[in-house]
């Protein structure tokens, strides 16, 4: 294949022509500069920043041949065949068109940790990135559809302040699309939430359970604990809340990793009341383990796989070392604002072995006719370095001298901002509910 090489990028007569790059890059070129003429001079500095994105992108297609127009973005009904089109592997576009999907600043329902631009953080590009998979598109986001979708039906997530977050995610993306307040309720029930879109009778729950069966941890409020405890064989006061669901989206990773090299958990057998209770120390990943199995063995006793459709999360990624991307431990994600753009990163501290580890569980599921699908959100989201609160967020406890003169010491990289990185773990869900 023959190649000519410029200065600033290398064309590849083929499988892309010379003619649609030249009209891509002008057309592009021709949106950024009415975009700056639009836009008042706070704002001129992301403009720029969009057009270097586009530049970058437009050399990232060229180089790899890639066979698609220069304009993608989501369809109504997106890829829906498995074999065609992998949602998991893509990278993110700068788009400040079609995204942010909703107003974090209008959402009724957002939480405070997770509210970034309501609490002082001025950069905005982290709500205009949108995710595109290599070689298809995701299908476009539609409340109605949803929520009639999911007229006289439950859907529950059920895990931890992560799940939490996706949770209020989906809140945001539908509730706008129900102006009168008459007929959108959110009721708080211990750990259960529930918001409930009345003219559809349609219910979105989050129910706190950060370990899957039960644990020295399951008060929504006070559970942070010096060690956590599971009870090995009780999961039914958890499993009694979404019994009746009818979708289920579990995720359960945080709270399994290490806090520190020797951390270590309990695991109690019997119960103190018949006198047999028993506690055997191991490993977070043991634990982890003895969690999976309780729950496969409750879903294939009770799940009625004609009504009930479930999914796993896949884990999601902190940034708290920036020496995986090239900077400084000391700084963690703050004052990040790109994503990482190295195509196929993988941070080395993020664990992808406990999303391995629930699959092998699941599969026993399958000889039953009950299928948990995984939302595979880990590599899309390790590369948003850029997409978390950081101290820009609500602080429910007060910061200490030396914690306001090292910012740093506190920022959250957990979590995620919203408009942002979950909104495209909804668009997943979404996907595999309407089209798959």
């Amino acid at each position: 294949m023959k190649t000519e090489t410029t200065p600033k990028m290398t064309v590849l007569h083929a499988p892309v022509g010379v003619r649609s790059i030249v009209s891509s890059l002008v057309a592009f070129f021709i949106v950024a500069s009415s975009a700056t003429f639009l836009l008042d001079r706070g704002q001129e500095a992301q403009v720029q920043m969009a057009v270097e994105h586009g530049r970058q992108e437009m050399q990232v297609k060229v180089e790899a041949g890639l066979q698609e127009p220069a304009m993608r973005g989501t369809t109504d009904a997106g890829d829906a065949g498995e074999q065609e089109c992998n949602w998991s592997r893509g990278r993110w576009v700068f788009d400040n068109m079609s995204r942010p999907l909703y107003s974090g600043l209008k959402c009724t329902f957002i939480f405070p940790e997770v509210a970034c631009d309501k609490y002082g953080r001025k950069d905005i590009m982290y709500q205009h990135w949108r995710w595109q998979p290599h070689g298809c598109d995701l299908p476009r986001f539609d409340a109605t559809k949803l929520l009639e979708k999911l007229r006289n039906k439950r859907l529950v997530f059920v895990g931890d302040s992560v799940n939490r977050n996706q949770w209020v995610s989906l809140v945001c993306m539908v509730e706008a699309s129900i102006p009168d307040d008459r007929l959108k309720t959110r009721i708080f029930n211990g750990s259960l939430i529930s918001f409930k879109a009345l003219e559809y009778n349609a219910t979105i729950d989050f129910y706190w359970s950060p370990l899957l069966v039960e644990s020295n941890s399951d008060n929504p409020i006070i559970h942070r604990v010096e060690y956590r405890i599971i009870r090995a064989d009780r999961i039914e006061k958890h499993a009694s809340v979404w019994r009746d669901a009818d979708i289920i989206v579990f995720n359960s990773y945080l709270w399994w990793r290490k806090q520190k090299d020797d951390m270590r958990m309990k695991v109690m057998y019997g119960s103190f009341e018949d006198g047999d209770a028993r506690l055997d120390e191991m490993e977070m990943i043991d634990g982890f383990e003895i969690a999976l199995k309780k729950l496969t063995e409750w879903l294939g006793e009770n799940i009625d796989k004609n009504k009930t459709r479930i999914f796993f999360a896949g884990s999601s990624p902190t940034h708290s070392w920036a020496s995986n991307w090239g900077g400084e431990d000391s700084n963690k994600c703050l004052n990040e604002t790109e994503p990482i753009y190295k195509v196929g990163y993988k941070a080395a501290t993020t664990d992808y072995s406990l999303m391995a580890k629930a699959k092998s569980y699941f599969k026993t599921l399958e000889p039953k006719g009950i299928h948990v699908q995984i939302l595979n959100i880990t590599e899309l989201s390790d590369y948003r370095k850029d997409g978390h609160p950081t101290v820009f967020r609500r602080q429910f406890v007060p910061l200490t001298k030396e914690q306001i003169a090292d910012p740093a010491s506190y920022a959250d990289c957990t979590h995620w901002c919203l408009p942002g990185v979950p909104d495209v773990w909804n668009e997943f869900l979404y996907g595999y509910l309407m089209y798959k």
